[in-house]
């Protein structure tokens, strides 16, 4: 008999006594299988800090909702001693989340499984209507499109936005690179259209950086860090993130961390929340086509018009001057943010990351010589390695009811 099975001897009346005690790990359980903490059963038992059999029945519960599949037939690595313990994988075939971003250059819609794997895109959009509920609309429609086509359950839907979003009512405060207008309640009109299409599950809605963020943490770039600062500037503006002991910050109305409005040259260019010279507008991609002399072209969006430029004409003096300015800015902002944050890692995404591999160094000297932390060792400045991270992160949004009671959002 597998040493990791309840004793068939007991009855199912046992082994449903030993779910009934860890019927409040399945939260827990499922989501270190969704963040690849917990490959096997064995695994899974000593971070729960339960019984072999009450891992056991919390695994054969998770694996009876859809979400999980246990090898039954586990067999030994090379090499290894002992009996070999059952391996935890997610269900190819479980439910989904239905994903949206908007953005100044388009909108995107997904289906998003656990673990952050994207199952099917919509063909996306490349304009967006001054009218956000139109937007919304047809971003649902595309959603309700791909379930439609998969077959999948949906256990809810999430969308990242490029503004900063109010709790409690979800108002899209600043979609400054957007039409909309300031104040739109951007959660109410998603709900309601996800309701109409008959999608399953609760809406959420929140910044597309903060989403970002969230997706990085639990599954690329930011795994493993208590205190994350994220960084990214996209198609417009910079935003900012942070995870404070694992979980994201968001402040006490959602509005923490815009650091797109740091100072970072004084005698720079108005921004638009009356200042001057803020990173918003110093270390976007608009700002560097500008700095580089170029002419942003309407064919294709600016961030793929400034990442190309840096990584296929660096050696051109006018591309790389225009760089190390920006790698200057971004690290002054980045120092005045590491001397009140004192982060452990930070992750940096969009333009940010293609300017971080270009001349890593630059920017870790100007941050060390700017911060406390230059002599203290040091934090490490990575890219953010999730393609498509806004979208796992709004995935995220709808996914956490599932990971904080699974019997009752599946109910």
């Amino acid at each position: 008999m597998d040493g990791n099975a309840a004793p068939r001897a007991t009855g199912e009346g046992t082994t449903r006594t030993r779910l009934d005690r860890g019927r409040g790990a399945l939260g827990p359980a499922l989501e270190l299988v969704h963040t690849d903490r917990a490959p096997t059963r064995a695994v899974l038992t000593a971070e729960l800090g339960v019984t072999r059999a009450t891992a056991g029945a919390v695994a054969a519960e998770l694996e009876a909702l859809g979400l999980i599949r246990v090898d039954a037939h586990p067999g030994a690595a090379a090499g290894s001693q002992g009996r070999p313990s059952h391996r935890l994988e997610l269900a190819e075939d479980g439910p989904v989340a239905l994903a949206a971003q908007v953005h100044a250059d388009g909108w995107r819609a997904a289906l998003v499984g656990l673990g952050g794997r994207i199952v099917a895109t919509a063909p996306g959009c490349e304009t967006v209507d001054a009218d956000p509920a139109k937007v919304l609309g047809s971003v649902v429609d595309a959603g309700a499109e791909l379930l439609h086509d998969t077959g999948r359950r949906c256990v809810g839907a999430g969308l990242a936005v490029p503004s900063a979003v109010a709790e409690p009512d979800g108002l899209a405060l600043n979609p400054l690179h957007l039409a909309w207008p300031a104040g739109a309640p951007v959660r109410e009109i998603f709900a309601e259209r996800v309701r109409a299409a008959g999608i399953g599950g609760p809406a959420f809605a929140a910044n597309d950086v903060n989403l970002a963020a969230l997706a990085e943490h639990r599954h690329g770039a930011g795994r493993g860090s208590r205190d994350l600062l994220c960084v990214a500037t996209g198609h417009r503006g910079v935003g900012g993130a942070l995870v404070l002991d694992g979980r994201l910050h968001s402040g006490s109305s959602g509005l923490a961390l815009e650091v797109g409005h740091l100072t970072v040259n004084p005698e720079g260019r108005p921004c638009h929340c009356g200042s001057r010279g803020c990173l918003d507008v110093e270390a976007d991609p608009l700002a560097f086509l500008t700095a580089a002399g170029r002419d942003p072209g309407p064919e294709v969006s600016l961030l793929k018009q400034s990442d190309d430029l840096v990584r296929t004409q660096y050696a051109d003096p006018s591309v790389r001057t225009a760089a190390e300015a920006l790698i200057d800015r971004l690290g002054l902002g980045l120092a005045g943010l590491v001397n009140i944050l004192n982060p452990d890692r930070i992750i940096l995404g969009g333009l940010h990351r293609t300017l971080l591999d270009a001349d890593p160094e630059r920017l870790r000297a100007v941050v060390a010589d700017r911060s406390l932390w230059g002599q203290s060792g040091g934090v490490p400045i990575l890219a953010c390695t999730l393609n498509h991270n806004s979208l796992v992160g709004a995935a995220e949004l709808a996914w956490q009811p599932v990971l904080d009671d699974p019997l009752a959002a599946l109910a």
